[in-house]
């Protein structure tokens, strides 16, 4: 395997204030401070709750190689996709260019031989899209659209990503043949398409702060728009900020059925391996 110098700094605590400005790298626009927000934001809505807990799922990742410091894109899948498995964490594949950071993904999922993820494709025209989506058929228990990633201004050049309407929307909710999930739900003009479209699912999100947005955190925006959400889908999913179990169990008194989880997962592997992937997963639940 090529060798590795990681970018995370493995921060006491991982809220955005260590990798300020590196992108590529674990940090986030604008001097990270979506990333601080939805970090922050937990904490101060912090509440007691004691009804069911959302399930945790691992957030959709690529681009190891330039943003984390992997060695070898598809390396990093079989020992993410692997180590998450066996610590009981539900699966997410994403996808960027080149191909190869989608098609790593699906194939570290077919090597676990039966579990399957959430695939999440970014707003390419619709042909490349059904295409991606084709890819995955085996591997898909449920097809997400990242719609946030439109603003990505580079990648949207370099594929020709698109703003989707309604009507598209539904066109690739139909031809999905599994869940349909709607990701990167941030904004007043989301909330009006998702309740167009009502997809099976619904992901509060901001890239983890990583995608120019307006300035906000994930979980104030689920505290504002939780009942209007929850009318516009069948399942409500939030990622952005989950650090604790506490985190967990605000999420959850929101409605939230499952939390998706991305940077602490990256630093546990980095760091200690699957045993420290194992670790994070058995704290948060």
């Amino acid at each position: 395997m090529a060798s590795q110098t990681y970018k995370c700094h493995f921060c006491d605590q991982c809220n955005g204030t260590g990798c300020i400005g590196e992108m590529p790298g674990m940090g986030g626009f604008n001097d990270s401070i979506n990333f601080q927000l939805n970090c922050a934001a937990w904490n101060e809505l912090s509440t007691d709750y004691d009804g069911p807990l959302a399930r945790i799922r691992l957030a959709p990742i690529t681009g190891a190689v330039e943003n984390i410091g992997y060695g070898d894109e598809i390396q990093y899948y079989r020992d993410m996709i692997s180590a998450c498995h066996n610590a009981g964490v539900l699966l997410s594949i994403g996808d960027g260019c080149p191909d190869i950071k989608l098609q790593a993904g699906i194939q570290a999922v077919k090597d676990l031989q039966g579990p399957k993820a959430a695939v999440f494709i970014k707003p390419y025209p619709d042909d490349v899209f059904l295409e991606r989506m084709s890819w995955a058929s085996d591997i898909a228990e449920a097809i997400g659209i990242d719609i946030d990633s439109y603003n990505i201004v580079t990648m949207r050049n370099l594929v020709h990503l698109e703003r989707k309407t309604a009507s598209a929307l539904k066109a690739l909710k139909k031809a999905a043949g599994v869940p349909f999930i709607m990701k990167g739900v941030f904004t007043r003009q989301d909330l009006e398409l998702a309740r167009e479209v009502h997809p099976d699912v619904i992901v509060v999100s901001n890239h983890g702060g990583r995608v120019e947005n307006r300035i906000g955190s994930t979980a104030r925006f689920l505290q504002e728009h939780a009942a209007e959400l929850k009318n516009c889908c069948g399942e409500l999913w939030v990622d952005g900020g989950i650090r604790t179990r506490q985190d967990i169990q605000t999420a959850s008194s929101f409605g939230v059925s499952q939390v998706l989880v991305g940077r602490p997962f990256i630093t546990a592997l980095c760091r200690s391996g699957a045993a420290g992937v194992a670790r994070v997963a058995a704290n948060l639940k």
